[in-house]
């Protein structure tokens, strides 16, 4: 389950500074779960679970789309970039409401029981429609009950001196998924298993959502293992028992129909005050621009695979080399935040994406700029040590690191800044209204990157001349929108930072 939204997670709660100062103090920023019940580590488990398994089914959907069930480039990146994926981000903006309605717990259940079906129909099917009306998308309304569920149970099971560090948690947890699920979509492709079961014979893509369900089914012992009712107070845990009974009284379905109803009309309400002050018009602009930074993030998973087996050959370590993002992102967002943190938002927003932008732009170099670099000893180290390749070690691994590496500086800058932007300039009390706006980036960067399709085709074909400098050119001038608009545009879509001098 999960929305696939690599995010930096504020607790709502402001968390009182620690007495202890030096070195005593930052050692308990980190011992501070030390005494955390048992649902907010499972809640960690649970997140690795998911991302893993979500990760390796979008690093997979399109050349599955293309490969086993036969749609064209265009109509793969269609079908995931303007079906499958908004359809995800729809559902994930609907599924708070049943949780409040059936609690954490239930809604755990409901979406793995979901998610296991829709995988195991994808797993087993070749007929497109059954895989797409009974696979892709129920997968993609069970992967949405996920992202809502993970955040509250965060914030469920976790104690307000705990909250900060919890969320750092899971947006680590996270990105270990990522990076997981770059060496599994490597590594089952490069095994090459030939397999019959019952005469079944799964193809590698097939495989890889074999994986993926087994990642889903391990989910159901340990969402058991979570209490009904648990909630962690400052005095310790306790027990809701009204949560423990929830769904079992014969006004159930009664109590969840009212709360949809009551969801439905609390934000046609908000939708009316926000679209009465110029601050939302504002947001909405900025968050456009975001939306191409994000394309760039997204054809990670929708465009690069096809491009990197086309070009680097059938059993490209494209996994790993993805995962060079997660890392970097891993250790470098709380560093950049640390040392930045005196900054606008808004300012560090365009830093990273001018940087952003211009590793985009090594990719539309001529490879032979970067051959004497392959043949070097960190071209050694990386294609044969990391990647694994054998034999002569291609341009492009170096030129896919390098651009991965600087994307990912910029990434630590402005990704985290852009929710503290939206939450700095919301009116009071408007916060978590501003804030679910967060997700519009992504709807637009689905949008543009379901075209990666055409791009494919047209720039990198599976058989044919190819020419994938033009099309990473084109990448990159799509990136470069973000900055220049908000540098250019400034003057009428940036608003005031609560807090911020400049």
């Amino acid at each position: 389950m999960g929305e696939g939204i690599k995010e930096t997670f504020v607790p709502e709660d402001s968390v009182a500074p620690a007495a202890a100062t030096g070195f005593p103090g930052f050692v308990a920023k980190f011992t501070v779960l030390k005494g955390a019940q048992r649902e907010l580590w499972l809640t960690f488990l649970i997140k690795f679970f998911i991302y893993t398994a979500y990760s390796v089914t979008n690093k997979t959907m399109v050349v599955w789309l293309s490969k086993d069930l036969g749609f064209s480039d265009q109509a793969a990146g269609a079908l995931v970039g303007w079906v499958w994926a908004p359809a995800m981000t729809v559902f994930t903006l609907l599924a708070g409401s049943l949780t409040d309605a059936i609690g954490l717990r239930r809604t755990f259940f409901l979406g793995v029981a979901i998610c296991t079906v829709a995988r195991s129909v994808m797993v087993v099917t070749t007929i497109p429609s059954l895989a797409l009306a009974c696979g892709v998308l129920p997968l993609a309304v069970g992967e949405a009950l996920g992202t809502p569920v993970l955040l509250a149970a965060t914030r469920r099971y976790s104690t307000t001196t705990q909250r900060s560090m919890a969320f750092s948690i899971v947006y680590a947890v996270m990105n270990v998924g990522y990076f997981a699920a770059g060496w599994i979509f490597d590594y089952v492709r490069q095994l090459n298993l030939h397999v019959s079961l019952f005469g079944f014979e799964p193809t590698s893509y097939q495989q890889l959502f074999i994986v993926s369900l087994i990642f889903e089914i391990v989910l159901f012992p340990v969402i058991y293992f979570i209490r009904r009712g648990a909630e962690a107070t400052n005095g310790g845990p306790v027990f809701d028992e009204s949560s423990r009974d929830r769904g079992r009284t014969p006004a159930f379905w009664t109590g969840l129909g009212q709360t949809v109803r009551k969801s439905a009309t609390d934000t046609a309400h908000l939708f009316q005050r926000l679209i009465s002050q110029s601050a939302f018009y504002r947001l909405l602009a900025f968050f456009l621009f975001i939306g191409f930074l994000k394309a760039i993030f997204l054809q990670m998973d929708y465009v690069f695979p096809k491009w990197g087996i086309r070009e680097l050959g059938l059993y490209a370590p494209v996994g790993k080399i993805s995962a060079i993002n997660a890392v970097i992102i891993i250790f470098l967002a709380p560093v950049v935040g640390a040392l930045t943190q005196k900054y606008a938002a808004y300012r560090m927003v365009v830093v990273g994406g001018v940087i952003c932008s211009a590793g985009v732009f090594i990719m539309a170099l001529p490879t032979q700029w970067f051959q004497p670099a392959a043949q070097s000893v960190i071209g050694q180290w990386l294609g044969h040590g990391y990647l694994g390749v054998h034999g002569s070690i291609h341009p492009y691994y170096i030129m896919a690191a390098l651009y991965l590496t600087v994307f990912s500086i910029g990434e630590a800058f402005y990704s985290p800044r852009v929710y503290e932007y939206a939450a700095a300039i919301a009116p009071k009390g408007q916060e978590a209204s501003y804030g679910s706006l967060a997700y519009l980036p992504f709807l637009v960067g689905k949008i543009l990157v379901g075209a990666g399709g055409w791009l494919l085709a047209a720039f990198c074909p599976e058989h044919g001349p190819r020419r994938s400098g033009t099309m990473w050119l084109i990448f990159a001038l799509a990136a470069s929108v973000a900055p220049i608009g908000l540098v250019s545009l400034r003057r009428y879509i940036r608003v005031p930072e609560a807090g911020r001098p400049d």
